[in-house]
């Protein structure tokens, strides 16, 4: 058998030599087609099914991502909310008071405080109230914001929240509802709760309970959402093991919510995990992640039945496509093989010419949309291409030649006006004129600085520098009545400084304190001090001008940090009311380059009692230049 085989194949290989290429090439694609189409029709069936199963994964990952921003958001609003409520002075004072309190004045209490709390906390419609329950039994009850803390001492929550020591507690609550309690209107579904004990000043005396309570459907907003993918469904998992969806989702018709929680293991970590899995007979697919903040597991379950059974359908599909298209190509073969040498054996004759290095040939047209008409026409765009890189490598050399002869003009214009500034600092000297010679100087100096930017941060010293060249030309102006004084520790010298960002705030101080000057001798004294606090060096620049008034000094610094639209509109209302073209927003471009550059912590703040000075506080990071 071994040799009989052996003679076939010496056989077939000399009756092959003997047949035409055309022949050869129809042989070999007959012979091979169908090993090709197999293992391709194989692996592209699994890459049809992991890619169905990736993005079946992926749909589910996003919506999983999309629900952890929203609880993330409605963290930090309720936070938010309980921060704000618990800094109002004046509920505070009430609920520290130390004796009862007449009729009018717990009317006046509800009248000018409760109401007022309520409608600053209630100004976002997701909050669906906002109590706090006091053991101080001086207080008034005042529904529905201020309460006796006896009425939850029962809760299963109140020891927890008790042992946190001040720090929140979240909590899932069937109901919301107070017994006794007017008239109290919930809605018949659970709450998410944001639980905190506050304190008298000391810090150490219990005084109460902070309660803050969100509809589990606006806190899980998307988990609770009828529109949706209807073959997954977000599930949320208490603490306690209490199981919280939307009922009536599809994904749950065969299995419900709490079996299958209960066939998977919940994750204790942050990341999403992926678990496959059946239950009586039916396939899902759960996504997890556990959110520590809350305390609660979220999972995104997937119904696995119909995504089988569409890529089963595919599979029928393609497999038959595959089939076709096999059958075709035989039958199609033949006739176009002559017509496929025939173009083949020209693009081989222009190629040949092009690895000679003739990039100008002429190739012959090659008509058709097929694969070798297809290459003809991107071997033409080839060739095209090669030559316009070519003429734009050689544009590319001429202008990289021009931009160098204009950086060197650019240099030669600098170092001529510094030159030239030189000259008539001599010519002022030879003259007596030695104002002029400093003032030269102090000009030469400034430009020196601002034009050499070679980078953002610069040493303080640098910045005070180029501070006391800008106060000595401006005392030209202002008669030598500005008067500078430093007061920067040596540690501060060698600060890390953002450039240019000194100036503006000592020019905003000489504009608006020479113009609101109020002293008899009309000099306008600025003083600038820097010390390191910690890990921070705080740069103070005082003016002695008029100073600012109260309700401006607060708008001035809120313009600080205010979105550019909403500046905007409060920059036109300050200019009509004061009269002014300046609005801080020297100050402002200042803050933001320091907050973009060291971050929301660090910036400037304004300071100023009327009649008396202006002060600017900058904050920056302590860090020396070269030394870490």
């Amino acid at each position: 058998m071994g040799f009989a085989a052996i003679r076939w194949l010496l056989k077939i290989r000399a009756f092959t030599f003997n047949l035409s290429l055309q022949v050869k090439l129809i042989l070999s694609f007959i012979f091979v087609i169908f090993i090709p189409v197999v293992l391709f029709s194989w692996y592209t069936l699994n890459e049809e099914s992991a890619k169905a199963m990736k993005e079946l994964l992926e749909n589910n990952k996003n919506v999983l991502e999309v629900e952890k921003i929203n609880i993330e958001n409605n963290v930090e609003l309720m936070g938010w909310t309980g921060q704000l409520a618990l800094s109002n002075r004046e509920m505070n004072n009430y609920l520290q008071i130390e004796q009862f309190q007449d009729t009018a004045q717990v009317l006046h209490i509800k009248k000018d405080v409760v109401n007022s709390f309520q409608y600053f906390l209630f100004n976002n419609p997701r909050i669906a109230n906002v109590r706090l329950f006091t053991d101080n039994r001086y207080v008034n009850e005042i529904w529905p914001v201020i309460l006796q803390e006896s009425r939850i001492q029962s809760k299963p929550w109140h020891d927890d929240v008790m042992k946190q020591g001040g720090l929140p507690w979240w909590e899932i609550q069937e109901n919301v509802g107070l017994t006794g309690m007017p008239s109290e209107q919930m809605p018949n579904e659970p709450f998410m709760t944001y639980l905190q004990e506050f304190k008298y000043p000391d810090n150490t005396t219990h005084n109460g309970i902070l309660e803050i309570s969100m509809q589990l459907s606006d806190f899980f907003s998307q988990t609770f959402s009828s529109v949706q993918d209807k073959n997954s469904q977000l599930i949320v998992v208490a603490r306690n093991g209490q199981v919280f969806s939307l009922k009536d989702s599809s994904v749950f018709k065969q299995n419900g919510a709490e079996e299958l929680i209960s066939s998977i293991k919940l994750t204790s970590h942050t990341d999403y995990e992926t678990v496959r899995f059946k239950v009586n007979g039916h396939s899902y697919l759960a996504l997890q992640s556990y959110i520590p903040s809350i305390d609660v597991h979220l999972v995104n379950m997937a119904s696995l039945e119909e995504t089988m059974e569409g890529i089963n359908h595919s599979r029928v599909r393609y497999i038959v496509l595959v089939s076709l298209l096999a059958a075709f190509l035989v039958l199609l073969s033949y006739s176009m093989q002559a017509i496929i040498l025939r173009r083949l054996k020209a693009l081989r004759e222009s190629m040949q010419q092009v690895r000679n290095g003739n990039f100008n040939v002429e190739l012959p047209p090659i008509t058709g949309t097929d694969e070798v008409g297809e290459l003809g026409f991107h071997y033409r765009k080839l060739i095209l291409k090669i030559n316009e890189l070519i003429q734009d490598q050689a544009a590319r050399q001429a202008a990289g030649k021009e931009a160098e002869l204009r950086a060197l003009k650019n240099q030669i214009d600098s170092h001529f006006l510094y030159n030239t500034l030189e000259n008539v600092k001599m010519l002022a000297e030879i003259e007596g004129q030695y104002l002029i010679s400093d003032i030269m100087t102090s000009l030469g100096g400034m430009m020196r600085y601002s034009m050499e930017w070679r980078q953002d941060h610069v040493m303080l010293s640098d910045e005070i520098q180029q501070v006391q060249h800008y106060v000595s030309v401006m005392n030209i102006r202002y008669d030598g009545r500005l008067d500078l004084r430093l007061s920067i520790e040596p540690e501060c010298l060698m600060q890390e400084s953002l450039k240019m960002s000194l100036q503006p705030v000592v020019e905003n101080a000489i504009k608006h304190g020479m113009s609101r000057m109020h002293s008899k001798d009309g000099n306008l004294l600025i003083t600038i001090s820097g010390v390191r606090r910690g890990q921070a060096c705080v740069i103070e620049i005082t003016d002695s001008g008029r100073g600012i008034p109260d309700e401006t000094l607060g708008l001035l610094n809120q313009m600080l940090r205010m979105e550019e639209h909403a500046y905007q509109e409060v920059r036109q209302l300050f200019v009509r009311k004061e009269n002014e073209d300046g609005n801080g927003i020297g100050l402002r471009n200042v803050d933001q380059r320091l907050v973009m550059s060291y971050g929301v912590e660090y910036g400037i703040r304004i300071e100023s009692q009327e009649g008396s000075y202006t002060r600017i506080i900058m904050t920056l990071p302590y860090r020396v230049m070269g030394g870490g």
